[in-house]
């Protein structure tokens, strides 16, 4: 339980941070960032599982890069469904996946070290 809070205040600095530095995702309050952490978490359990398995041969053929593809229209979902979290464009939410992509495998290797 509190490798899961610790997760989630992570992801929600990550979100907030992004959102000050990058011009391209606008988060307009804390609370937003929590709930767009919520929403991505939901998503990722409901959601992700389907359409990997539903481009395992693209996925295949790409080495795995497709995934990063998949990241990036999760993130367009939750940026469609979380008012005050945008995100503009394809491109800028397949750049922010890989930012919290990047940031988790972060906070991964320091929780395993616990």
């Amino acid at each position: 339980m509190k490798n899961f809070i610790i997760r989630v205040l992570f992801n929600m600095l990550i979100i907030l941070i992004a959102g000050r530095l990058l011009s391209f995702v606008q988060v307009d309050t804390w609370q937003t960032a929590l709930v767009v952490v919520i929403v991505l978490t939901l998503l990722n359990i409901s959601i992700k599982p389907i359409l990997t398995i539903l481009t395992i041969p693209i996925t295949v053929i790409t080495f795995g890069l497709f995934l990063l593809v998949i990241n990036a229209l999760i993130i367009l979902l939750a940026d469609y469904l979380v008012t005050g979290f945008n995100v503009h464009g394809f491109w800028g939410a397949f750049v922010f996946g890989l930012i919290l992509s990047l940031a988790n495998m972060l906070v991964d290797a320091v929780l395993a070290k616990n």
